[in-house]
Order: structure tokens, then sequence, then C-alpha cells
């Protein structure tokens, strides 16, 4: 099946790197126009310059900070006027912040709520009224496995993306009789930046394939998986082949969450 997505205009937050960047690329090649954001303009640069060498379309970069409000409703205000529309909105900036639930801080938890939580909200907010008058939109956010199965020592991460969850079945629910389609992909191990830099930081003794090839034996399926394919479910979801499908939180991970 060949998805198509022509015409669409899309915002990816966290667009610079890693699952973001692969989506842009997916969605470009898809034949979407789209728009990414992330804090560094030069990032952004090498992302749009890597994805137009890869494939002929449009991509538009904003340097945003998605955890200031101020800065969310300028980065949608830009977007919305280059592209024209925001057809496609997809939440994804956020990093991996846990410890011991005693030792984290007010302050920590209130970053981790403004990263993840409330730029979804925001960013939401401003997307979901054009969306409805025009009767098509779709809201995807990236959570993690967490979000459905909270491990110790995973907070404030897991309890954000828990919270994101609730907030993708609110929005899918009052977004459904306008066609605003709204769902969650659940992340596990998947190789990014993230992981890269990980492994420099606390795996030096072995290469980098080394490392993914160990941590990949925690899944079911054998290996970590690639940025790539959870873009293509991504893509699958902000396209006209996804339809039917609303309020759904789906686990990208290769058998990994102990919950469906």
């Amino acid at each position: 099946m060949e998805i198509r997505m022509d015409g669409r205009k899309a915002l990816i937050t966290g667009g610079s790197l890693g699952l973001g960047r692969a989506m842009a690329a997916r969605f470009v090649e898809a034949g979407a126009e789209v728009a990414i954001a992330s804090r560094r303009a030069a990032v952004l640069d090498e992302a749009k310059a890597e994805i137009l060498a890869q494939t002929k379309g449009r991509v538009e970069t904003y340097p945003c900070d998605v955890a200031d409000p101020q800065q969310i409703e300028e980065l949608y205000r830009r977007a919305n006027a280059d592209l024209g529309q925001i057809d496609i909105l997809v939440n994804n900036a956020g990093t991996s912040a846990a410890g011991k639930f005693e030792e984290i801080t007010d302050e920590e938890w209130q970053a981790d709520l403004d990263l993840k939580l409330f730029a979804a909200i925001r960013l939401s907010r401003l997307a979901f009224p054009a969306m409805k008058r025009r009767r098509w939109g779709r809201i995807i956010n990236v959570l993690n496995a967490h979000a459905k199965a909270p491990a110790p020592n995973s907070a404030p991460t897991a309890v954000s993306r828990a919270a994101g969850m609730a907030l993708t079945k609110v929005l899918a629910g009052e977004g459904a009789p306008h066609n605003v389609l709204v769902n969650a992909l659940c992340t596990g191990l998947i190789v990014t930046d993230q992981w890269l830099q990980r492994q420099m930081r606390d795996h030096s003794g072995q290469t980098f394939e080394q490392f993914t090839a160990d941590v990949g034996k925690r899944v079911p399926i054998g290996r970590m998986g690639e940025a790539e394919e959870f873009a293509n479910a991504a893509c699958f979801l902000a396209s006209d082949a996804g339809s039917y499908i609303t309020g759904t939180a789906i686990n990208v991970d290769g058998g990994l969450s102990p919950v469906v």
C-alpha cells in the first residue's frame, strides 16, 4: 500500500533529530509540506538539508523552546502563515527524564510537564479550531511505553506521558465528530541520538553497534527499532489511510510493553 499525503501541511516538534527528523523525512517523501521545530537552529538546518538531499519537497524550520508558551504561540503563527494551514500536528518534543521519586524536585517536575504535557496542550489548542472548521485534522502525541506501564524510577517522564495519553483520549472524543483524529504512538527502545549520547557517556568501551545490539536483547523481537519504522506508523496515522483510527495509543516497541 502506497501512503500519500499530497497537499497536507504538517508541524512536528522535536523535529531536528531522531524520531522527529525521521517522521519529517517520511512525511515529505509522501508528499506533505513539513514544518519542523526544535531549540537549535543549526541542527534544524542540518535536518532540512539531509531531508531535501533524500527527496524533493518543502521543509520549513523554526527554532523554538516548546516549554515557553510565548514561543509556542509564535511558532504556530509563523508555521501556519508560511504553510497556509496546519493539517497535521505531531507533538514529539521531549527527553527521557527519570529518577527516584523522593529526589525529584518541584522544578524538575514542572520542567518535564511544561516540555511534554503543556506543550502538547498549548499546540493542540491552537491547531484544533481550524482543523474542526475544515473537517480534517490529525494530531499525534508521541509518548513511550511507560505511559501505559510505568516502572519504578521512571518519573517524571512516566507521569507526563501518562497524562499525554489521557489528553489524547479527551481530544479524540471531542475531535471525532469533526473528522479530527487524535492518536498516540508509544515508543519502546528505538535507535536515536539519545541512545548514542548514553552510549558515549556510560559505555565508552563498546561501539554503538555493540551497545544497541546488547540493548536490543531486552526486546521480544530481538533488536532495537529504527526511527524509520516509527515514522512509518506515524505516516499511516497522519494520512487518509488511517481514517478510521482515533483515540488509540499504539505501541511501536517490538513487543516490549506488557500492556497492549
